[in-house]
Order: C-alpha cells, then sequence, then structure tokens
C-alpha cells in the first residue's frame, strides 16, 4: 500500500490507535467524558453533550459535536494552526472487566498529519491508561 495506506476517498487521510485496559467499560468512559477530557481534547474545556455543541479548549482548538453516545463520540477538531476541520472518534468496547479505547481521526490533510496524529493519539492513550492506573 506504500504511502496510499490510511487514505481513503470519502474522507482523506485518516489514522487510529487503539489498547485494550485493564478496566470496565463504563469506567473508561465515565473517565474519558469526565475527569480526563483534557487529556484527549484540551484543558479548560468541558466536554459538551448535545449535537451541535461547540468547544474551545484554552489552547484555541475548536469543534462541536457531532454525535454522542453512552460508548461513543464524535466531534470535529482543528487546533489553532490548521486550516481545516478534522473529525475525532472515540470509541470504548466494553469486554466485561477489560475495555478497548479506539480513538480514530479523519480528514487529515496529508501523509505527515496522519503520522504526526497517530504519535499524538498513542501518547494520549498512554496518558489514559497511566491516568487509569492511578484512581
Amino acid at each position: 500500500m506504500g504511502d496510499e495506506a490510511g487514505k481513503t476517498g470519502r474522507s482523506g487521510w485518516e489514522t487510529a490507535v487503539s489498547r485494550t485496559m485493564p478496566y470496565p467499560g463504563s469506567r473508561v468512559w465515565e473517565f474519558l467524558v469526565g475527569d480526563g477530557v483534557e487529556i484527549w481534547l484540551g484543558p479548560g474545556v468541558e466536554l459538551p453533550r448535545e449535537r451541535g455543541a461547540g468547544y474551545e479548549t484554552e489552547h484555541g482548538t475548536t469543534g462541536e459535536i457531532r454525535s454522542y453516545a453512552d460508548d461513543r463520540l464524535r466531534l470535529t477538531w482543528r487546533p489553532t494552526d490548521w486550516d481545516h476541520d478534522s473529525v475525532l472518534e472515540l470509541e470504548v468496547a466494553d469486554l466485561g472487566k477489560r475495555s478497548t479505547l479506539k480513538i480514530r481521526q479523519e480528514q487529515l490533510a496529508d501523509v505527515a498529519e496522519k503520522a504526526e496524529q497517530r504519535a499524538y493519539w498513542k501518547q494520549v492513550v498512554e496518558r489514559v491508561e497511566a491516568a487509569l492506573a492511578e484512581r
């Protein structure tokens, strides 16, 4: 596949990361949409839950909620230095005493942005798991 891996006709470049954690899905989800929101979305923002609601972090990342369910969230995500929106999806698959956190980002500009975001989301998943371990 070479450099075209991760490019889709509909949504441009995309990347995804996932991690299975030794915590029930409800615990991971409640952390992500509660105290842990600043780890993945950014500081200074409370996550809106209504479709179409906008947000802005202290660092200037902006977007709006596309959908919000009990285990999945889609929103647009645009850091201050980008000239385009991307679409971010977080999902938690409950596996009983374990769960899998999946983060997917679509509508990335190019392969460099894809690689940068993949590295970023890997760090986010590690930080989420570390924070849950401390609770």
